[in-house]
């Protein structure tokens, strides 16, 4: 079950930028805001590679998108990224996360700055990160062309 919603919402962020220009992804939620649909993408390959790579796995990566330097770089520097390389990143990073999840239990537990963290809790974790951030994709979806709905 914790998979399959996991699925649905990376489903459906991908639904929310389906048929957008690079420019239309690119378009910024509203002042001061820096959200994007194509830096919640970035946000969302990021956040894929952190839980499931390094907590679950315990890979030693760097982050992704220049975050060390700017913490939301993610969502600040979308101006000139590739739209390509960031569904190419994410897709890379889901396939991962894929393998990596089906490789442990449930109760596996990870390490995240000193605290365990399950399996079960970052699927979780995935599932309201999602779904938070397909909240927003919606408006910004809406906002740019009227396209509304799951």
């Amino acid at each position: 079950m914790l998979n399959n919603w996991l699925e649905w919402h990376r489903g459906t962020l991908a639904v929310k930028c389906d048929g957008l220009s690079e420019e239309q992804l690119r378009e910024r939620s509203a002042p001061p805001s820096t959200m994007s649909l194509l830096g919640l993408v970035r946000h969302m390959a990021h956040v894929e590679r952190s839980w499931f790579r390094k907590v679950l796995n315990g890979e030693d990566l760097p982050k992704l998108w220049d975050k060390d330097r700017d913490n939301d770089a993610d969502f600040n520097e979308v101006d000139t990224a590739s739209a390509k390389e960031a569904f190419d990143t994410w897709e890379e990073e889901m396939r991962l996360a894929r393998a990596i999840s089906a490789a442990k239990p449930l109760d596996a537990v990870g390490d995240r700055n000193g605290q365990d963290c399950t399996h079960r809790w970052i699927l979780v974790h995935m599932i309201e990160e999602y779904a938070r951030h397909n909240g927003h994709a919606d408006l910004l979806r809406e906002r740019i062309d009227g396209v509304t709905g799951e």
